[in-house]
């Protein structure tokens, strides 16, 4: 197995701009809370799902881009706090094409009861928040 050589500078020719929406995933996804059509929390972003190949393959030339397949959520506290990843299996996936928006917030276009990823949400509202007084309604 032969060393690739170094491609000289100015033999590098810039990437084509891809079509359609250019997100930075750090800047404009990664943490950010996901709301439903409706406005109701579902939950936040800790990865994201991408198209081609492999993380560590190369990408082949003339190849297409990778883009965005999907939102992932799952328990990654304890990883954040205590570093590695948790299994790929434990992630709960949100296709791409539910998403309606990026913005400060990432909106979808379905309600979060048709959703896996509203239980912790769900959980929270009626384990936790409700018991706390005033926590079944909005304050008038």
């Amino acid at each position: 197995m032969s060393k690739a050589k170094p491609i000289p500078a100015q033999d590098i020719k810039p990437a084509p701009r891809p079509a359609g929406l250019v997100l930075d995933a750090q800047l404009h996804l990664l943490d950010r809370q996901i709301l439903d059509v409706d406005g109701v929390p579902v939950t936040t972003v800790d990865d994201v799902e991408l198209s081609g190949p492999a993380p560590d393959e190369p990408i082949p030339e003339g190849a297409e881009a990778p883009h965005i397949t999907g939102l992932l959520t799952g328990p990654v506290l304890g990883t954040r706090i205590f570093g590695g990843r948790p299994p790929s299996s434990r992630f709960i996936r949100i296709p791409w094409d539910m998403v309606a928006g990026v913005d400060t917030v990432v909106s979808l276009g379905v309600r979060a009861n048709s959703l896996d990823a509203s239980w912790v949400e769900r959980w929270m509202r009626d384990q936790v928040i409700a018991k706390i007084p005033g926590g079944r309604h909005d304050p008038e």
